[in-house]
Order: structure tokens, then sequence, then C-alpha cells
């Protein structure tokens, strides 16, 4: 039986939970091509992005970050930097391979203001688990209850078009996507989905 939902208070009271894999930072365009090969590889990966914050009325900044997660690994692409890839747009475009996240419509849409393609094989993990009766459908939400961590949302709104990352918010980035293909991963394994 699936527990449907958690308290914040529930929440906090978990241990915080955070990616402690391999991260590769790709700031260069000839890092891309061996990146894409090697997530192309997997049929599922984890999915998210960062946007620089606007606290301006009406002024909205493009995708600074594009986050990959597979096993024991994770990829931040700096977008802001390379642009949007052929490479890339062939990893979104791709049917094959389950690129999952959350609230990835908006992700999604951001990404086209770059370069236009057609989306294929993302899967909208809240509509998953709500599918399910889970009434929590946020990353720390689904993250306390099928992983029984808590984790991190400080870095969010910190500035990620700073010429160079912090430490924080790599670990930040890289958790966003591993957390998804984790609790992707877990209810596979309870037999929720395939």
């Amino acid at each position: 039986m699936l527990n449907n939902y958690i308290t914040k208070e529930e929440i906090n009271q978990l241990p915080i939970g955070q990616f402690e894999g391999e991260v590769v930072v790709i700031d260069k365009l000839d890092q891309v091509s061996t990146a894409v090969q090697e997530i192309g590889s997997h049929e599922l990966i984890g999915f998210d992005t960062e946007t620089k914050p606007s606290f301006q009325k009406g002024k909205l900044n493009q995708v600074s970050l594009a986050q990959f997660a597979v096993p024991g690994k994770a990829f931040l692409f700096r977008v802001k930097k390379i642009g949007l890839t052929d490479e890339m747009v062939a990893l979104f475009t791709n049917p094959h391979i389950k690129k999952i996240g959350l609230a990835i419509r908006d992700d999604i849409k951001d990404l086209q203001k770059l370069k236009p393609f057609e989306p294929e094989g993302f899967v909208e993990l809240s509509d998953v688990t709500r599918e399910l009766g889970i009434v929590n459908a946020g990353a720390r939400g689904l993250a306390g209850l099928l992983l029984n961590i808590r984790i991190s949302k400080a870095q969010q709104t910190s500035n990620w078009e700073n010429a160079v990352l912090t430490r924080k918010q790599i670990k930040y980035a890289a958790t966003d996507a591993w957390v998804c293909l984790e609790i992707y991963r877990k209810l596979m394994l309870k037999g929720y989905v395939r």
C-alpha cells in the first residue's frame, strides 16, 4: 500500500538527502557530444532546468542550466553559456528515452524559446503520482513520501548565471534531476509504473 500524503512537519523530521554521485558540468561545446552520448545510453533519466530568478515584473530570464541524472552520475549543461545544441535537442525529441521531471511543461516551453523542437518521451512525475492517489506533488513532498529523505530547496533562487557555479548550486541542481529519477525508480520497484 502506497502512502498518499506527508505533512511539512513529517518532512522536516526526515534526514537530508542529496545526490552523492559524480557531477559533470558542461560549459564548453566540445564536452556536449560525449555527455549526450552517455546520457542517451540510458532508457530512464531524471531531468530539470534552472533559470536565474527575476525580481522585476515582466522580466523573464532564459534557461541557465539543463540537468540530467542517470544512475550514479549527473550532467549539468550551462545552456546560457553553450546554447541549446542539436545533440541536446535530439535527446529531447527521442521517444525511446524517458525524461522524468516535475513541472516539466514550463521547462520544455522555456527550452523551446531557445530552439524549437517537438518534445518526446517526457514524463511528468506529478501526473503519475496524482494518478496513484498521492496528494503531495512537489519534489520535497514526493522525496519525503517515497524516498524518506528531505531535500533542500535553499539554492532555488540563486543566480544560475554566475560565471562559476558554487558547490552548493552544483549539488542542488544535480539533486533536483536525481530525485526525479529515484522517485520514478522507486515506483517501478513497487510495480506502480513500467
